[in-house]
């Protein structure tokens, strides 16, 4: 064994201290890895319990931490179109226990309520995209009997002259956008009339105070099951299979049309490499099985795993693309 002398001794050569400098990232790195997770790891949930996001991030949890070795503890923190739990992962320290879901609603959130104490996109690390929630348009079928399509809904609009109400889950939520995204490629107009929530929305949907609505699959798929809404449209790019015979509003005169909430997992910024890796690919698995996309589907979202790299993108052309929808439109969360 060499002698701690001659160890002294080797180090002063300056190839070998070179040498050792850029190994020890690596062990460090290998070390970490290795070491990763020792303690339960905390997943923030910036919207209430029983919703989308809080349900796909706890299928995706509880088959996560089996991978890992350790629990993941949901931590809901809603508030603030989910600028109350970002903030809070933003001002996490980036150790690798503590993670966040974003959803479109906080990704958007900084267009409608200015600035959010945190940038999106400087204060966070993708992991991965989780899930797809279609959105689809419904319509009352006792208000509008004769809406079976979207043409259909903008010949009535235009002929009441733009006197028709829709609803939405809120002013700037999903909905609410994609709605007046056809309005202006349609060239035709309706008025909105907002809610507090996708429920009561949905509630007074039913019950015949407005007609028609944007809403997210989740929200409306079992009352369109027992007929008291009708699917005339699903705003995604392709159709959903669980409503395989509605057609995409592409598909009725809009090519090209594509309006998609999702879900995704981030860190905060500075998270190490190693972990952000390992994570992205217990991700993978996850998502990839068939008990989970299953699982996934019967609460109307669907399995939609993306690279950190490919999330990142889709963070980007969401916010900017949506952005531009919300300032033509003069959109406040008011």
């Amino acid at each position: 064994m060499a002698s701690f002398s001659s160890l002294r001794s080797s180090l002063r050569s300056p190839v070998r201290r070179a040498l050792l400098a850029l190994a020890l990232p690596l062990v460090a790195g290998t070390a970490l890895a290795q070491a990763w997770p020792a303690k339960p790891i905390t997943l923030i949930v910036p919207f209430p319990p029983g919703g989308p996001t809080d349900v796909a991030s706890r299928i995706v949890a509880q088959k996560m931490s089996v991978a890992l070795k350790q629990n993941i503890v949901i931590d809901n923190r809603s508030g603030a179109s989910g600028t109350v739990g970002a903030a809070a992962a933003a001002r996490a320290a980036p150790d690798g226990y503590t993670f966040v879901m974003l959803a479109t609603p906080t990704l958007l959130a900084s267009h409608l309520y200015g600035p959010t104490g945190y940038d999106i996109f400087k204060n966070f690390t993708p992991v991965g995209s989780v899930y797809d929630l279609p959105i689809v348009l419904v319509v009352n079928p006792k208000s509008l009997p004769d809406v079976t399509g979207v043409q259909g809904l903008i010949a009535k609009a235009k002929a009441e002259g733009g006197k028709l109400n829709y609803t939405s889950a809120g002013a700037g939520s999903f909905g609410h956008l994609t709605t007046e995204q056809l309005k202006t490629i349609g060239k035709f107009d309706m008025q909105h009339v907002p809610y507090r929530g996708s429920a009561p929305a949905v509630t007074d949907l039913i019950g015949g105070q407005v007609p028609a609505m944007f809403s997210d699959l989740v929200g409306v798929l079992p009352h369109i099951k027992a007929g008291k809404l009708r699917a005339i449209a699903v705003g995604s790019g392709q159709r959903v299979s669980l409503l395989p015979d509605v057609k995409t509003v592409a598909e009725q005169g809009f090519p090209g049309f594509d309006a998609t909430s999702w879900g995704g997992l981030l860190a905060p910024a500075g998270t190490p490499k190693e972990v952000i890796d390992r994570m992205s690919a217990e991700l993978k698995t996850a998502l990839a099985d068939k008990e989970v996309q299953d699982k996934l589907q019967s609460v109307g979202t669907f399995s939609a795993y993306r690279t950190p790299e490919q999330t990142g993108v889709r963070m980007r052309e969401d916010f900017e693309r949506w952005g531009k929808v919300i300032r033509d439109n003069h959109i406040t969360n008011q």
